[in-house]
C-alpha cells in the first residue's frame, strides 16, 4: 500500500500540468502508451497489474457533458483529479462536485459513476486494486441523474 501511495503522489505531480481538453503524451521505456479512445473519453493505462504491483493505475481525459455508465470495482477505486471540474456519485447518494487537487476513494463494490461537468473537462489519475477482478459495468447515468444539482 505504502508503494501504491508513493506512486500515486509521484505520478500526481507528474500529471498536475495537464490540461483537461489536452491529451497527453505517456511513454514507457521509450514507447509511447496507446490512448484508448470512447464516446465519452480517453484513457491511457500507464501500468498493469503485475506480481510486483497489484494494481492499475490510468489517466482518464473526459470533455465537458460526458461520463462514465454506473460501475463498480471489486477492489475500490482512488480518484486523483489533477485537472479541470467533474462529477462523482455513489448510488443513493447526492452527486457531489470534484475538483482540481481533490482526492476520492470510491470504497469495494460501490456502485458509482464519475466524468465531466457540464460546463469543463476533467482530468484524473485512476489507481484500482486488481486482485478482487475488474470493474462491473451496470446501467447508463439518466439525463436526469447527471443534470441534477
Amino acid at each position: 500500500m505504502r508503494s501504491l501511495l508513493i506512486f500515486a503522489l509521484l505520478s500526481f505531480g507528474f500529471l498536475a500540468s495537464t490540461q483537461a481538453q489536452e491529451a497527453q503524451v505517456f511513454t514507457k521505456n521509450g514507447k509511447i502508451l496507446d490512448v484508448i479512445k470512447t464516446p465519452n473519453n480517453t484513457l491511457v493505462e500507464l501500468s498493469k497489474a503485475d506480481s510486483t504491483f497489484n494494481f492499475n493505475v490510468a489517466v482518464a481525459n473526459f470533455p465537458s457533458g460526458k461520463k462514465l455508465d454506473w460501475h463498480a470495482h471489486p477492489g475500490g477505486q482512488i480518484l486523483i483529479i489533477t485537472e479541470g471540474v467533474g462529477y462523482y456519485q455513489e448510488k443513493g447518494k447526492a452527486k457531489i462536485v470534484v475538483r482540481k487537487g481533490e482526492i476520492i476513494s470510491c470504497q469495494p463494490g460501490i456502485v458509482h459513476w464519475h466524468g465531466s461537468s457540464v460546463e469543463n473537462g476533467v482530468t484524473y489519475l485512476a489507481i484500482s486494486p486488481a486482485q478482487k477482478g475488474p470493474t462491473v459495468w451496470l446501467d447508463k447515468v439518466t439525463e436526469e441523474d447527471y443534470l441534477k444539482k
